[in-house]
C-alpha cells in the first residue's frame, strides 16, 4: 500500500492532470513486470550488446549458456513515472530503466522502441541510457570495490558474480583494463539472487579488510574467512541490476549509461567504449529538435 501512496503523491508532484493516468499506469506496469519483459534493451541504437554473459539465475557457475531474461522482483521504487513523449497523446511510463508506453486514455500500451525518422535515432534507448547513468550515479564509490589506473581514460561500473565463468574471465585481465586507462568500478549482481552460495560469498567480499584483494581471491575460486557484516551493499545493487534491466553477467555499462554488454576483452572493451562515446545525449537530441 504504501508504494501506491507514493506513487500518486509523486504523480500529483509531476503535473495534477496526469494523476488518474499514473495511477492506471501503476496496475499496467505490475502486469507488465509479471508477464516478464519485453525483448531485451539493446546497448547502442540498432545493436545488441557485445560479449559475453552468463545468464540470471538457473545455468551453473562456468557454464555458458542463452541469456534468459529476468523477472522482476520489486526493482527499487516501484512505477518511477510518467513523462511526455514526442508523439501527442501517448506518455513514457517508465520502472527503474524499463520503459512502455501509454495512451493519454489509458486504453493502449505499447512497448518497443519509439524511432525518430529524419535521424533514424532510437529514442527508447537513449532514454535507457540516461535512466541508467542517473540510476548508477546515485550509489557514491563507497559502496564499489574500484580497480583504476592513476589516471583514468574511460569509466565502466561492471554489475558481477563471483563464481560467472565471464567475469572470472574479466577479472583475470583486470591490469589489462587499468593499463588501457580503464577504471572497472565493481557492484555486485549474484545470478543466483539472495540466500545463495554466490550472495554470501559477495557478502563475504565486502566484510573483508582488503575488498579488492578478497575480490580477486573469491574469482579464484578461494574460500574466504570473513565473516558476513550488517549492512552490505549487496541486496541493494542486486535490485539496481535488476532495476536497469540487467540479463547476466558481466553488466558492463559505460558513464553515458549505454549497456556496453559482457565480457569482452580489453581491446574489445575499448573499441565498445570509443563507439559508445560517440552516441547522441538527450541534450543534444533536444537542440536537433
Amino acid at each position: 500500500m504504501s508504494a501506491v501512496v507514493s506513487f500518486r503523491q509523486m504523480m500529483r508532484r509531476i503535473h495534477p492532470a496526469l494523476t488518474a493516468l499514473g495511477l492506471l499506469a501503476l496496475a499496467v506496469v505490475a502486469a507488465w513486470a509479471t508477464s516478464g519483459r519485453p525483448a531485451a534493451a539493446q546497448g547502442a541504437a540498432g545493436a545488441t550488446p557485445q560479449g559475453l554473459m552468463s545468464p540470471v539465475g538457473g545455468a551453473s557457475a562456468g557454464v555458458a549458456a542463452p541469456i534468459s531474461p529476468v523477472t522482476s522482483s520489486g526493482a527499487p521504487g516501484g512505477p518511477d513515472g510518467v513523462a511526455a513523449t514526442p508523439i501527442a497523446g501517448l506518455v513514457e511510463v517508465r520502472r527503474g530503466a524499463d520503459i512502455v508506453y501509454m495512451s493519454r486514455d489509458g486504453k493502449y500500451v505499447i512497448t518497443g522502441d519509439l524511432y525518430q525518422v529524419g535521424s533514424h535515432e532510437d529514442l527508447t534507448e537513449l532514454r535507457r541510457r540516461e535512466l541508467r547513468r542517473d540510476l548508477i550515479s546515485a550509489v557514491p564509490e563507497s559502496q564499489m570495490v574500484i580497480f583504476s589506473p592513476p589516471h583514468p581514460k574511460y569509466t565502466v561500473t561492471v554489475f558481477t558474480d563471483v563464481d560467472c565463468v565471464y567475469c572470472r574471465a574479466m577479472h583475470g585481465q583486470i591490469a589489462d583494463y587499468n593499463q588501457l586507462g580503464i577504471k572497472v568500478r565493481y557492484m555486485f549482481f549474484p545470478r543466483t539472487g539472495p540466500n545463495t552460495s554466490s550472495w554470501y560469498k559477495a557478502e563475504q567480499v565486502w566484510c573483508s579488510p582488503d575488498r579488492r584483494a578478497a575480490l580477486t581471491r573469491a574469482k579464484l575460486g578461494e574460500p574466504l574467512a570473513a565473516k558476513i557484516c550488517p549492512n552490505t551493499p549487496v541486496a541493494r545493487e542486486y535490485a539496481l541490476g535488476e532495476a536497469i534491466g540487467l540479463e547476466g553477467t558481466p553488466g558492463v555499462i559505460a558513464a553515458n549509461g549505454a549497456l556496453v554488454g559482457g565480457y569482452l576483452t580489453p581491446p574489445q572493451l575499448i573499441a565498445a567504449l570509443q563507439q559508445s562515446a560517440k552516441l547522441p545525449t538527450s541534450d543534444q537530441q533536444t537542440a536537433s529538435n
